[in-house]
């Protein structure tokens, strides 16, 4: 009898099923000094212990992406150790802030299961929570995934997607309770643009630019304890259809954000993520650079401190974003590797 853990494949999954993952993670202060060495945030709300107290929180809470990664990571060795790509993300809700001394742990539903057209994969859809110690949800979202499958000849099993919300209902979201936004420090922030500066339709160019090294992506992966073999493993990975490990696709979500704050420096929280496609791979030595779109600004009801707005990041790699490339008639422009679809609290004047 087998006491190694290989990760299901495609045909392990069933709908309807339920994982509850294992290794709850108790989050500290050096996992908030790690994250920020990998990706260089700025936020002020997650620096400063002192900004956090002004607007009403107890002490500065974690980075909102740094939770979702954490979450994530949760849940690789039941549903992506056998991954070939993750492939979106869609309906994810930020719930409550987590600080320095909360234990997250993760489980898992599957809702949906594709089977491709080579019969060698499969794409599973799953719904993910993560809980804090007290079991409060502090985030849920859903996630699909492309999955090996064990044996090609093993049937497939009858498709079964669910219909997903095109995003998240502004009046769905979860503004923080017990805080107060109103005299938020925007010396401090290092930006004076707040929620009434900001137009549908204004797209803004992040101009920065980070390349990615090999050493730092794996050790932010470590991080999240996010044990993906196409990530880790250049044994299998040199043989496979890239020829190398892919970046974990969080790893370009959170530099993206990172990057955001040259002119989104005040998007204080993440508030949702709407949608999210990782439309390219992306390798070590690969420059990130990103672009957002203003798709949409919504009050807050009851608060007339925060308000949100919904925000499109386009990452690319190895190209610079002043012509804001992006989805084209038929696919994408080439070098663009993320496209998500998301909202942000933002103070108020």
């Amino acid at each position: 009898m087998t006491k190694t853990n290989a990760g299901n494949f495609f045909e392990d999954f069933k709908v309807g099923q339920v994982l509850d993952h294992a290794t709850p993670r108790t989050v500290t202060e050096g996992d908030r000094a790690l994250y920020q060495a990998f990706f260089g945030s700025r936020f002020s709300l997650q620096s400063s212990d002192e900004v956090a107290r002004k607007a009403g929180y107890a002490q500065s809470p974690l980075d909102d992406m740094l939770v979702f990664h954490i979450v994530f990571g949760k849940t690789v060795p039941d549903i992506s150790l056998n991954a070939v790509a993750n492939l979106g993300y869609a309906d994810c809700r930020f719930l409550k802030p987590v600080f320095p001394g909360d234990t997250l742990s993760a489980t898992s539903e599957v809702i949906g299961l594709k089977q491709n057209s080579d019969g060698a994969t499969g794409v599973v859809y799953v719904r993910s929570t993560g809980r804090n110690q007290r079991g409060e949800t502090v985030l849920d979202y859903v996630r699909w995934v492309m999955v090996r499958k064990r044996d090609k000849a093993a049937p497939a099993p009858e498709t079964d997607v669910s219909q997903l919300p095109a995003a998240v209902d502004a009046k769905a979201l979860a503004a923080p309770s017990g805080t107060n936004f109103k005299e938020f420090d925007t010396i401090a922030s290092g930006s004076p643009h707040l929620w009434d500066d900001y137009e549908a339709g204004e797209k803004i160019d992040h101009v920065d630019g980070v390349t990615i090294e090999e050493a730092e992506h794996m050790m932010a992966t470590r991080l999240y304890q996010n044990t993906a073999k196409v990530h880790f493993n250049q044994f299998t990975e040199g043989q496979g259809r890239f020829g190398r490990r892919l970046i974990y696709g969080g790893h370009v979500i959170s530099l993206a954000r990172a990057l955001s704050f040259n002119g989104l420096g005040n998007a204080a929280l993440v508030a949702a993520i709407n949608g999210g496609r990782h439309v390219a791979p992306c390798f070590a030595g690969n420059t990130v650079f990103a672009w957002s779109e203003v798709l949409a600004k919504e009050p807050i009801a009851d608060r007339d401190d925060l308000g949100a707005l919904r925000i499109r990041t386009i990452a690319t790699r190895d190209l610079p974003c002043s012509d804001f490339p992006g989805a084209l008639e038929r696919g994408y422009a080439e070098g663009v590797i993320l496209d998500l679809d998301y909202w942000v609290f933002m103070p108020r004047r």
